[in-house]
């Protein structure tokens, strides 16, 4: 039921302008900006209404279906065309699989959480001295506050060190998720050229999907030669 049909006495929800909406979803993706949002309209993955002036004006549905959207773009790397698919098997009333969570299903993709110092570490099981040894090893990268990301990262460190796996052995894992990012950045080279708002968040979208790939990659060659280890 759209605000305009709710019956007399009920409450509806505020709608929010862009700028609003920019504000309430800066701490969570705070390379959000007017331009990305008027391209994921473009593309058709949220249609927020408009004012008879021709502005935006969002609902709560729409900022958590971006919020949906944007978590899948950073978190799984997921190009456009497959956020849509998820997206409509919403709107079906389906509760499909996030693609690349592991077999996770869920409707609703939760807020990023930021975790301090001390809470990061008891929640991933781990020890002061194994924290301190990953920034060490630049696998985490020393902050005010942690992500869901690197709470994963540190879990499996974790894990890795009950199998004698330090992080110091991983020094060299920065070193190639660098390589990875100069190799993604050439390959985007002709449209970064591009000076406009299609042009960036198309760089973006396409970011996403190069480094997927090289996932995909990486994770081939690491089974190929663990097969030859048993063969």
């Amino acid at each position: 039921m759209r605000p305009a049909q709710a019956r007399k006495g009920q409450s509806t929800p505020a709608l929010l302008g862009i700028g609003q909406v920019l504000a309430r979803l800066a701490k969570e993706f705070p390379d959000l900006s007017n331009s990305k949002l008027r391209f994921l309209e473009e593309q058709g993955l949220v249609s927020p209404r408009r004012t008879q002036s021709g502005y935006r004006k969002f609902s709560p549905e729409d900022v958590e279906r971006l919020r949906i959207i944007l978590s899948m773009q950073r978190d799984h790397y997921l190009p456009l065309k497959v956020i849509r698919g998820y997206l409509a098997d919403l709107d079906a009333g389906q509760s499909p699989t996030i693609p690349g969570a592991s077999g996770h299903v869920s409707t609703i993709i939760p807020a990023g959480r930021r975790y301090q110092r001390e809470e990061l570490i008891s929640e991933a099981g781990a020890s002061a001295s194994l924290f301190n040894d990953a920034i060490s090893a630049s696998l985490i990268t020393p902050s005010e506050s942690y992500t869901d990301d690197t709470l994963g990262v540190l879990r499996s460190l974790v894990a890795l060190k009950r199998c004698g796996i330090e992080p110091r052995h991983l020094r060299g894992y920065r070193a190639t998720a660098e390589r990875e990012v100069s190799l993604i950045e050439s390959a985007l080279l002709p449209i970064s050229r591009k000076d406009d708002a299609a042009s960036r968040a198309r760089a973006a979208e396409l970011s996403g999907e190069i480094a997927g790939q090289l996932d995909v990659i990486r994770a081939s060659l690491v089974r190929s030669a663990l097969g030859r280890l048993t063969s």
